[in-house]
C-alpha cells in the first residue's frame, strides 16, 4: 500500500484546508491514480485571491459542488477563477443541479449538485438548534448517541436514496469524460458528501478498502484546528452550553463510512452491481474513469 505525502497531497489552501489531491494511490493492479487529476475539498466560498490564483494554478476544468441551497445561502457560493461572480450565484441559488459553462477554452465548468434529504437535511437541523439555543433541545437532538445515529442514518440515505446515487454518479460521470479533469468536488466540510464520492471512485478503480478509510479519515487531521475553533466559538459566543455534542457531526468516523458500505452490500451483490444497477454506470464509465486518472 503506497501513500503519497501529506505535502503533494494537500493543495495547500488557506480558505479549504481539507482540499487534496487523491493522486498517488495505488490500485490492486499495480497502476497509481495520477497526480492532479481528481481532487476533493471543503467548500470554496472562503477562498483568498491567492488560493484563487493556486486553484487556477491547477489547470482545473471542472468544479462540482454538492453542497445544498441551504448551506449556499448561509455560507455563499464557490469562488471559481474566470467565472463571472452573477452567473456562480445564479447557479448555486439553486435547489436543483445547475451548471455555468467556461468562459474560455482552456476555463473552468462549475456544476452545482445539490446532496441534501429534503425531510433528512442535518445542516438544517442544526442551524434550528443553534439559533434556539436551547441547552435541553440540543442535548435532546444530538447527546445520548444521537448525533452519531444521525451521521451514519445519512450515511445510510447516500446509497439508498435514488436521487442521492443520481447526483454522485452525475459526479463520477464527469471525472470520465474526455479532457474531464482535472476535476475538484467538493461540499461544505469536504467530509462526507466529498468522502463518499472519493470512496467510490477509488473503490471502483482498485484501491484497497484500507487506503480507502485512511483518506477518508484524514479529514480529521487536515480540518482539526478549523473544528476546534467553530465548536469552542460556539461555547464562547453562547450558543452552545454543551460544544462538544456537535464533535460527531464535525469528525469522519469510520463506522459512517461502514454504514454506507453496509447498505451497499445488503443491496447489491457486490460492488460491480451497485455501481451498474445502483449508481447506473456503464463499463465505459469506469474505462474512462481510469483513461482519466490512472497512470
Amino acid at each position: 500500500m503506497t501513500q503519497p505525502t501529506e505535502t503533494a497531497r494537500s493543495l495547500g489552501l488557506e480558505g479549504a484546508v481539507n482540499a487534496r489531491d487523491l493522486g498517488g494511490y495505488r490500485t490492486s493492479e499495480g497502476r497509481v491514480l495520477r497526480p492532479g487529476a481528481a481532487l476533493r475539498a471543503d467548500a470554496l466560498n472562503r477562498l483568498t485571491d491567492a488560493d484563487l490564483a493556486a486553484l487556477a494554478d491547477h489547470g482545473i476544468r471542472q468544479i462540482v459542488d454538492l453542497r445544498s441551497l441551504a448551506e449556499v445561502r448561509e455560507a455563499g457560493p464557490d469562488r471559481v477563477p474566470g467565472l463571472p461572480t452573477a452567473d456562480i450565484s445564479e447557479a448555486e441559488y439553486s435547489a436543483t443541479p445547475v451548471t455555468v459553462e467556461r468562459t474560455a477554452p482552456d476555463g473552468i465548468t462549475l456544476h452545482h449538485l445539490p446532496v441534501f434529504a429534503e425531510h433528512f437535511d442535518i445542516y438544517v437541523a442544526l442551524r434550528n438548534a443553534l439559533a434556539d439555543r436551547d441547552a435541553g433541545k440540543q442535548r435532546a437532538l444530538l447527546g445520548g448517541g444521537k448525533a452519531e445515529a444521525m451521521m451514519v442514518g445519512l450515511y445510510r440515505w447516500f446509497v439508498t436514496d435514488e436521487v442521492a446515487r443520481d447526483r454522485f454518479s452525475t459526479v463520477i460521470r464527469l471525472l470520465a469524460e474526455p479532457a474531464g479533469t482535472p476535476l475538484l468536488f467538493h461540499c461544505s466540510a469536504g467530509k462526507d458528501r466529498t468522502g463518499w464520492t472519493a470512496a467510490l471512485v477509488l473503490t471502483a478503480l482498485g484501491v484497497d478498502r484500507a487506503t480507502v478509510y485512511e483518506d477518508y479519515l484524514l479529514t480529521n487531521e487536515r480540518s482539526a484546528a478549523i473544528i476546534e475553533h467553530v465548536v469552542g466559538s460556539f461555547g464562547t459566543r453562547g450558543l452552545m452550553q454543551e460544544p462538544e455534542l456537535l464533535l460527531p457531526v464535525f469528525r469522519a468516523d469510520r463506522r459512517y463510512l461502514d454504514a454506507a458500505f453496509e447498505e451497499v452490500a445488503a443491496g447489491w451483490p457486490s460492488f460491480e452491481d451497485f455501481w451498474r444497477d445502483g449508481l447506473g454506470l456503464e463499463d465505459g464509465v469506469l474505462d474512462g474513469l481510469r483513461a482519466n486518472l490512472l497512470d
